[in-house]
């Protein structure tokens, strides 16, 4: 799924995927600007039901975190609510849900974006390869990354797994969900870090109020 193989006329969508437990402001910059850069036709903001890698996860419910998906993106026309990966059917494998999305779609080129530290791990994931030859992904760089290690990274995978990788120009804001769910529990504001809706959800069900972390 080389870059010289793909057609213009065919549909460019990307993929925003993760546990948005909760989401925040450096989620939807990420994905405007994806879509920006990438001339996509939307972004999917898809949450994760069983992510492997959080089997242990405690935060909000998986209700919850799809209503404050859909509050954040909703005035934003071009992102999307996806429910693809939300069942309690076991684990969620991004081979998998890309697999279900091409065989539906095979006129689409899934352009998965995935910020540096899961760039990082990349070789960890569940069959890399197949990964790599079902959609372009996008690597957001974080700021406190030097680029030469980025950009090694980026090569190795592309020689590897003979990755289609293109590097997403756009600021980071240096915040994380962890950190967002410890200040709701000590009561801080989370204010320009995370959408009002998403704030007035979080407030009125009191998610995270009574976490350990």
């Amino acid at each position: 799924m080389s870059g010289e193989k793909r057609q213009e006329n065919r549909r460019r969508i990307g993929i925003m995927g993760g546990t948005f437990d909760p989401i925040h402001i450096g989620h939807l910059i990420l994905g405007e600007n994806a879509y920006q850069q990438f001339e996509l036709e939307k972004v999917l903001f898809m949450p994760s039901g069983n992510p492997p890698h959080k089997v242990d996860r405690e935060g909000a419910s998986n209700e919850e975190r799809v209503e404050m998906v859909k509050r954040a993106i909703a005035s934003n026309r071009h992102f999307e609510l996806s429910l693809e990966e939300m069942h309690d059917q076991g684990y969620n494998y991004t081979r998998e849900t890309l697999e279900r999305l091409t065989a539906a779609n095979p006129d689409t080129d899934y352009y998965f974006i995935l910020g540096a530290d899961s760039l990082l791990n990349f070789e960890t994931w569940k069959d890399p390869q197949e990964i790599c030859r079902l959609c372009i992904l996008v690597a957001a760089v974080r700021d406190h990354m030097p680029s030469a290690l980025m950009d090694e990274k980026i090569a190795g995978l592309r020689d590897k797994f003979h990755a289609d990788i293109r590097k997403l120009e756009s600021l980071n804001i240096d915040i994380s969900s962890r950190t967002i769910r410890s200040w709701a529990a000590e009561g801080r504001s989370c204010r320009y870090y995370v959408p009002e809706p998403v704030i007035a959800y979080m407030e009125e069900r009191g998610i995270y109020r009574n976490l350990s972390d």
